[in-house]
């Protein structure tokens, strides 16, 4: 309902744990709090999960597994289906509820709701579509079968940025595969993630399919559960510091992993580039979600022949921009998620400006209720500066020149991180010599938004392992088996 009040929309929310397809409290009837960035206030106390609470969730799926993995297909699409035409119906309910609690603004609230929502809808479709083959042997003696089954029970662990597609990316091929999940969302942001389960519930899913338990402690919920032998799944979204802490986990049993982790995206504008797309673009690739995600454009290198104008209109449209809680309308900067992300804004942009670079616009916290910071351009960073190393995870452009292709490879390819770049040419063949050098999991030539729930998302070298969404997406969740018959004409 799009007159819902915010009151009304956060007394309905659900506040336990979906356990075996109940709403139940945590052991102990401990609780947390949710709280609002833009003003501090607590939005909601949920339940706050222990190891019991977490192995119970284990339990309910482990039990459900078998029953689910003999689902019809057909069904299980369905149920996907069915998920999504409510999250459609409930939309701007999900979108106040994710501003509400993370802070974006509501228009791009709305924006995640339908790209989260994407991933529902594209793996209703390709639970239909799993696939084997069937062919004789190269010896003629016998007949090859290979076909795909589910992996069985999986774990996700989904970040605070995007609650609803970082949850629907992992949950929806998952169950179109014809698996059982446990899903420890954000402490920061778990009420929308939470709404979703709920609407799946809702759909139709039996019970124990999918079990969410929220904790104030990741580590307390997670340790037991990877540790279990029944699990065979485990999926991360965060940074890459906690990604190898739990691949060190999941190596005794080794399970299956699936994860998307830092970035430290390069935006290369060469000199032949339309520059008025490459700034619209700049400004797509930067501040979606207040620059607080890992596909977020990192480091600006543009060619030292427009590096002057590129800089002079990113900053002119910077300067216009409006800070405000997101519910505000016309509102286009909100709160980072916390006061640590702001410490850590600051403290990059600091050291760029102490190291050599000049500040054009922003550059400080702002004062007042809330985490605000301001949207920043900070040009001509000097090589060595932490801001060209760091994933920035705020509103900050950073500048950096460069005289040559070859030079234009070498600063975008010096990272350990390789998610998503981004190039803006008019020459075709330079783009195509772009997508062959970029050490990237992801490129965007000549667009600053790439993410599409029918293409695979990830990255290489330490940005992760394995890819969420598009054709390849449910094969994560498959393990393929091999079987030789004799042959039948013997």
């Amino acid at each position: 309902m799009a007159d819902t009040t915010e009151s009304e929309l956060l007394a309905a929310a659900p506040t336990q744990l979906f356990i075996g397809g109940e709403w139940v409290d945590a052991e102990g009837g401990k609780t947390f709090d949710v709280r609002d960035p833009a003003t501090g206030d607590v939005l909601l106390s949920i339940a706050d999960a222990s190891a019991a609470d977490a192995m119970r969730a284990l339990d309910a799926a482990v039990a459900a597994q078998d029953d689910w993995a003999a689902t019809a297909p057909r069904v299980r699409g369905e149920i996907l289906r069915k998920a999504f035409d409510l999250l459609q119906e409930r939309k701007d309910d999900v979108a106040l509820l994710m501003t509400l609690e993370m802070g974006k603004p509501l228009a791009e609230a709305a924006g995640e709701v339908a790209y989260g929502g994407e991933f529902l809808r594209w793996f209703s479709e390709e639970a239909v579509r799993i696939s084997g083959r069937y062919g004789v042997n190269p010896e003629g003696t016998g007949r090859m079968i290979v076909s795909q089954h589910p992996v069985g029970p999986c774990y996700f662990i989904t970040p605070w940025n995007f609650p609803l597609a970082m949850a629907t990316r992992k949950i929806a091929p998952a169950l179109a595969a014809g698996c059982t999940v446990i899903v420890k969302p954000a402490q920061l942001t778990p009420l929308t993630t939470m709404f979703v389960v709920g609407l799946l519930e809702e759909a139709g899913l039996p019970k124990g399919v999918v079990n969410i338990v929220t904790s104030s402690s990741s580590s307390a919920v997670s340790g037991p559960i990877i540790a279990d032998p029944r699990l065979r799944k485990l999926s991360f979204t965060g940074s890459t510091e906690v990604g190898r802490k739990l691949l060190e986990q999941a190596a005794p049993g080794v399970l299956r992993t699936s994860m998307e982790l830092g970035g430290n995206a390069p935006f290369v504008v060469f000199e032949d580039a339309d520059l008025d797309k490459a700034v619209d673009g700049a400004m797509l690739a930067k501040f979606r979600n207040i620059g607080q995600a890992c596909t977020a454009a990192n480091r600006f290198i543009v060619h030292e022949s427009v590096a002057d104008a590129f800089a002079e209109r990113i900053t002119e449209k910077v300067k216009a921009m409006r800070i405000g809680r997101g519910t505000e309308k016309g509102v286009q900067i909100g709160p980072l998620i916390d006061e640590d992300a702001v410490d850590k804004a600051d403290e990059l942009v600091q050291d760029a400006v102490k190291r050599g670079a000049t500040l054009a616009t922003g550059g400080k916290r702002v004062e007042g209720v809330g985490t605000f910071y301001e949207p920043t351009v900070v040009t001509d960073v000097v090589p060595g500066s932490d801001i060209l190393t760091t994933e920035i995870f705020g509103p900050v452009v950073s500048i950096v020149r460069f005289a040559d292709e070859d030079e234009a490879v070498r600063i975008a390819n010096d990272t350990e991180f390789g998610l998503v770049a981004y190039v803006y040419t008019r020459d075709l063949a330079r783009g195509q010599r772009m997508i062959e050098r970029l050490q990237t999991g992801m490129m965007g030539l000549n667009m600053g938004v790439i993410s599409n729930a029918a293409a695979p998302f990830g990255g290489v070298k330490q940005s992760g392992i394995g890819r969420e969404g598009g054709l390849e997406g449910i094969h994560e969740y498959l393990n393929v088996k091999y079987t030789l018959t004799p042959d039948p004409f013997a």
